[in-house]
């Protein structure tokens, strides 16, 4: 998943709300509607924290929502499960690399929260994996225990997961934007993890503007950091072979890293190590979700952006920057350029739940949200 900001894809779905007001069409003067409230504010917290009971109850609910039919019916979505891969699939080259990132992903894992809840009976909230306390160990992570956890690493010729509650599941979406019946797949990587560690948060939390913060959470960029894009075979991931490539090992720490000196450890970014540190479906920047660990991850990614917010969260709950698309304008399309990403854009959640705008994802103590963390 390293370089997102180079994605270059087809088929985007793009919702954006006009922030300018023409004044003839303004209602009449009247009483504002009340402003929607939180009936009660969920407390989310780390999956380390749950207890057996808890863990039990959330991964039956999400294979609940691998059981229960599609309600989007979008091409090649047969579960519920699959409705959330496919807003992702769809939508990736908008919600990556750019303003919308980490608005985006907080909304969808309000989405996947509300599914567990409402349709499947789930009484608990969204957990985070707090991977700080895994990098560079992730294979040894409690989240992959194969009874109350996602599974251990694949293996085999197609990487399948062997164990777990999720180890017979066939994924309908993907790998990329493929969407050819296939198994949940990992290839896990220590090295490539430790990319996760507080280090890679610390130096990202320095970062005062969401112009800059952004960037270092998703793909560990640093302001004056070169813009290099990923290596041509990154782009194989669009529409990768199955079954799949085996796994290049990472670099020792070390070895000789072009125009960097030495290799003291893998990029650091709160975003794409958990991605690339578990592999395989995850490491797909285009059909991750497909691995429900995806959920977890992001999870942990938002309450990162979060943490950031409450340093300063009078200014930070306004900050919006970067564009709405994370490619460039086509030459053969006269007068269209870059969109600046706004605080009313509207958040496409395909009818999985209301669509919000970025100024109503970025207080989640506010409706529609209404949820924390411990």
């Amino acid at each position: 998943m390293v370089g997102l900001s180079n994605l270059l894809t087809w088929g985007a779905i793009v919702s954006i709300v006009a922030a300018a007001a023409i004044p003839e069409a303004l209602p009449p003067k009247g009483p504002k509607p009340p402003k929607q409230k939180c009936g009660k504010i969920l407390k989310r917290k780390a999956w380390h924290k749950f207890s057996n009971k808890e863990k039990k109850a959330y991964i039956d609910a999400e294979l609940c929502l691998m059981a229960a039919p599609t309600k989007t019916n979008r091409p090649f979505a047969v579960s519920r499960f699959d409705d959330l891969i496919k807003l992702h699939q769809i939508l990736a080259d908008v919600v990556h690399g750019d303003g919308w990132f980490l608005p985006f992903h907080r909304l969808q894992m309000k989405a996947h929260e509300t599914l567990l809840r409402e349709e499947c009976g789930y009484k608990g909230t969204q957990p985070y994996w707090d991977e700080t306390i895994d990098a560079g160990n992730f294979s040894k992570s409690i989240v992959f225990d194969p009874v109350l956890g996602f599974g251990g690493d694949g293996s085999g010729p197609e990487y399948c997961i062997q164990d777990g509650p999720f180890a017979s599941y066939q994924l309908n979406t993907g790998p990329g934007y493929k969407n050819i019946p296939h198994c949940i797949w990992r290839q896990m990587n220590d090295f490539l993890s430790s990319g996760s560690s507080q280090a890679s948060i610390d130096r990202c939390m320095t970062l005062t503007t969401y112009a800059d913060a952004w960037p270092c959470f998703e793909n560990g960029i640093m302001p004056g950091d070169p813009k290099t894009g990923p290596p041509p075979q990154f782009f194989d991931s669009f529409f990768p072979p199955w079954p799949p490539l085996p796994p290049s090992a990472g670099p020792p720490v070390g070895a000789p890293a072009p125009g960097n000196g030495t290799l003291a450890g893998p990029p650091p970014s709160p975003h794409n190590a958990g991605h690339i540190g578990v592999g395989g479906e995850m490491a797909n920047p285009i059909s991750s979700p497909g691995d429900p660990l995806f959920y977890l991850h992001h999870t942990y990614l938002d309450r990162i952006w979060w943490q950031w917010q409450k340093k300063d969260l009078k200014k930070r709950l306004v900050d919006i920057a970067g564009y709405t698309s994370n490619f460039p304008p086509k030459p053969e399309e006269p007068g269209q350029g870059w969109v600046n990403a706004t605080l009313d854009d509207t958040l496409d959640m395909f009818g999985i739940i209301p669509n919000a705008t970025v100024r109503e994802v970025m207080d989640i103590r506010a409706w529609p949200l209404c949820f924390d963390y411990e």
